[in-house]
């Protein structure tokens, strides 16, 4: 098979990773890559969100397949212009992709299907969202409705930050257009993690569990990030956690996209929050995370590739993935500045004894080629992956490896996959 991969981030080095060594593969395009994605198949220089360009390259060369890593090919509605060329697409429709383009739309869905969620209001104003955060208390969450790269959601701890949120967002529109309408929900106690589902509009089955950490600082400080690093499995993922969200979150929801006219094929992430009532849904992503893939799929014993065809061609009821009884654990390294503005264009050095320490993986994200240099262009650049028999021995792998790197501008928070 000939696949078109759409992304350059550490997501889509992993997946490049992965596709790379099926046994289906004939040839592997990523649109438009990065410097660790050129070493498993073909760069092509074609932006994520040039949905008419990715789709003319699919035509022209062939593509059985067209994978899409980031969120805004969908919600641009790659999968309706692959469908409408007659080119299979691992992703949901437009309309679909709503479950990550809205929170409002995947809080309506949650009401409809039943699915447990945090109690939540939709506000176009900011002065009745204020009035609704002052009549509430907090603590409470505020999210931008629309995509806002991970960095929409504040956790407030007082009604000023919230109400600071609220003005940030609506009145300051530090969110551009995801920040117009906001959602306000009830802030939900218990442990985060992240499930992750391969759907074919009717049948759904785990693609793994993650947790990430999102602040910028040690000890879950500072802003939020799109991910400073994650761990895989975490230790509450047990089968029957899984078959509870499974049960509870992931089928209902299928069920009622379908219901209504727009049924899901993808990759669903499910965000969650284990509450002393069981699981509950923080929000939707249309597609598998970052960081989260690159700790997901070196756990991965069976063929990625054969896994999309069926649920593609609607061929999951009676699909299996295996996994390796092992852990991951992915940290991020990131330029100076980030999540704000980065320092750019800082040489990498030590990528290749990164590489080459035992049982790790090295992911580039924002990386550019410079002659034979490694340069550091973007927030989040590498993502360094240990794996080992515990998250202890993963932990010690993937920390063995950042201290092999050097980059003047890089850091990373030296406490991801710490248990507590």
């Amino acid at each position: 098979m000939n696949i078109l991969l759409v992304g350059g981030g550490g997501r889509e080095h992993a997946l490049a990773w992965a596709l790379a060594g099926s046994p289906l593969l004939t040839k592997l395009f990523i649109a438009p890559g990065n410097p660790g994605t050129a070493a498993c198949g073909t760069n092509v220089a074609i932006a994520a969100d040039d949905v008419a360009g990715l789709v003319g390259f699919a035509r022209d060369n062939a593509i059985d397949l067209v994978l899409p890593g980031p969120e805004a090919p969908l919600v641009a509605g790659i999968a309706d212009a692959c469908a409408a060329a007659g080119i299979a697409c691992c992703g949901p429709s437009m309309a679909a992709a709503r479950l990550e383009g809205s929170k409002s739309f995947t809080k309506a869905i949650c009401d409809k299907a039943g699915i447990p969620t945090a109690a939540w209001a939709r506000f176009d104003d900011a002065d009745a969202a204020i009035a609704h955060i002052r009549a509430h208390g907090a603590p409470i969450v505020v999210k931008a409705d629309g995509l806002a790269a991970g960095k929409g959601v504040v956790v407030a701890a007082s009604v000023d930050e919230a109400v600071a949120a609220v003005n940030a967002m609506m009145r300051d529109h530090s969110m551009g257009a995801a920040g117009r309408s906001l959602v306000i929900e009830e802030c939900m106690v218990g442990t985060e993690m992240s499930v992750f589902a391969l759907c074919d509009g009717t049948n759904a089955i785990p693609l793994g569990a993650a947790r990430d950490h999102k602040r910028v600082g040690d000890g879950d400080t500072g802003p939020n990030t799109g991910g400073m690093g994650a761990i895989s499995p975490p230790p509450e993922a047990t089968p029957a956690l899984i078959e509870t969200v499974m049960a509870t979150i992931i089928r209902p929801t299928l069920a009622a996209m379908a219901a209504a006219g727009t049924p899901f094929r993808g990759i669903l992430f499910a965000g969650l929050m284990l509450t002393d009532a069981g699981p509950k849904l923080i929000e939707f992503n249309a597609r598998v995370g970052d960081p989260e893939t690159q700790v997901l799929l070196p756990r991965l014993k069976s063929d990625l590739l054969a896994a999309l065809v069926a649920a593609c061609e609607g061929e999951l009821a009676d699909f299996d993935l295996r996994w390796a009884d092992a852990a991951s654990v992915g940290v991020v390294m990131a330029a100076a500045g980030y999540p704000g503005a980065v320092a750019r264009g800082g040489v990498i050095g030590g990528l290749d004894e990164a590489a080459a320490t035992p049982d790790v993986m090295v992911f580039h994200a924002g990386t550019r080629a410079l002659g034979d240099q490694i340069v550091a262009d973007g927030g989040r650049v590498l993502t360094i992956v240990g794996s080992g028999p515990t998250i202890a021995a993963a932990r010690t792998a993937a920390y063995r490896a950042v201290g092999r790197i050097t980059w003047a501008d890089g850091f990373c928070r030296s406490d991801i996959g710490v248990m507590k």
